[in-house]
């Protein structure tokens, strides 16, 4: 067969395998859109919810944002000195190897794991009781393999070259890491962040036995408070609350993707302008 001719079929399979992928998410985003606009209104996204499933989702849109920048601000600095230790410091052993293969596995482990680790752990043994930082601390554990292995793929990423001249003019190993190889590294650390953020904005299990309430018209007050959040009020109007409008659930599931689309697009647009410094 022609080379031509086996590179065209080759890239046509291509073609109409992403287009199966694609398709379905359209689709599905395409009827979201279409059920869930007919409810929203400036009503709908600022005021609180006046009973179970009626009313405004004010309340849960601030839960669920203070949930994600609390498990931000708490996976990432872990996440990412964790993937630099790794990655620039460990040495290359049997425990280094079953680390590692240990945060690959977690990376795998249900979401209704961490969500009974973090009962048992941050509500019951700490005291903390079910409570905003109850969920923060149980999805930032959740996420911290995603942040993890991104920051050390990012690293290993960087030339081996960056390090060498940087210590042959006399920086010391962590002025290297510091002003040579992270900042070329941010870029990949940052997917991480966002592949983050997007799950944990999303996951319902976790924050269901740590921090979600049930009702809850008004704003947290402490960090020790129950919060509403948009993917457990997405579950309870759906399936607990009997005689709610099915576009109230549709309204509240396209309130959630457009916010996690919108907090995702402001990483992506940073990541964008950091990897445009690059000169690599």
């Amino acid at each position: 067969m022609n080379p031509k001719r086996r590179q065209k079929i080759v890239f046509s399979l291509l073609f109409i395998s992403s287009l199966l992928v694609i398709t379905p998410i359209f689709l599905i985003f395409f009827f979201i859109f279409k059920e869930g606009i007919k409810v929203i209104s400036w009503e709908f996204l600022t005021t609180s919810p006046a009973r179970m499933g009626g009313g405004g989702v004010f309340p849960a849109i601030v839960g669920t944002l203070y949930l994600t920048l609390g498990t931000v601000l708490i996976s990432v600095p872990l996440g990412v000195l964790a993937g630099i230790y790794l990655s620039e410091y460990a040495k290359e052993n049997l425990l280094t190897r079953l680390v590692k293969l240990a945060i690959i596995n977690l990376a795998g482990v249900p979401s209704i794991v961490y969500g009974l680790f973090g009962l048992g752990l941050f509500v019951i043994f700490l005291r903390f009781g079910a409570s905003l930082l109850s969920g923060c601390f149980t999805l930032s554990i959740m996420v911290l393999p995603i942040v993890i292995t991104a920051t050390k793929e990012a690293l290993n990423n960087v030339p081996q070259s960056f390090r060498e001249v940087s210590l042959s003019l006399g920086a010391t190993k962590w002025q290297t890491i510091r002003y040579c190889v992270l900042p070329y590294a941010f870029g990949g650390i940052l997917t991480g962040v966002i592949l983050s953020i997007g799950r944990a904005s999303g996951e319902t299990a976790p924050i269901l036995f740590t921090a979600a309430a049930f009702y809850l018209p008004h704003l947290p007050r402490s960090i020790f408070d129950q919060v509403m959040a948009l993917p457990y009020h997405l579950y309870v109007v759906a399936t607990q609350v009997p005689g709610v409008e099915r576009r109230v659930s549709y309204g509240i599931c396209l309130v959630l993707v457009v916010l996690v689309i919108l907090i995702d697009l402001i990483a992506l647009i940073t990541r964008y302008q950091i990897r445009k410094k690059k000169l690599w």
